[in-house]
């Protein structure tokens, strides 16, 4: 179980490593472009919401040795949710290639 902790380090959520890893990417890439963004973190009988913005600093804690691979479908579904009007919840991770054919299809 990896962490986010944002900002000054009085908040922080457990996340696990695997979903951290592909918010990391998310993270990343709309931060990097200088896009704010909310994001939302379900605990059991909570839900936090942050501004994640490129002034604010975290940290991205992993507590596993490997580095989790990436799902390019989950990513893409991930960054979709970043750039909506409600901001990025944890989507559930799509079967690599799903995306591809849902998008084919509809």
């Amino acid at each position: 179980m990896g962490k986010l902790v944002y900002g000054n380090g009085s908040r922080s959520f457990e996340i696990e490593d695997r979903t951290l890893a592909h918010l990391r990417v998310v993270f990343m890439n709309k931060l990097r472009r200088g896009e704010s963004f909310m994001f939302h973190h379900t605990e059991p009988h909570l839900t936090c919401s942050v501004w994640m913005d490129p002034s604010v600093p975290f940290i991205l804690q992993f507590h596993g040795s490997r580095q989790p691979t990436v799902n390019r479908d989950w990513v893409e579904a991930l960054m979709q949710e970043a750039s909506s009007a409600n901001g990025l919840r944890v989507v559930p991770e799509p079967a690599p290639g799903t995306a591809v054919l849902a998008d084919a299809v509809g």
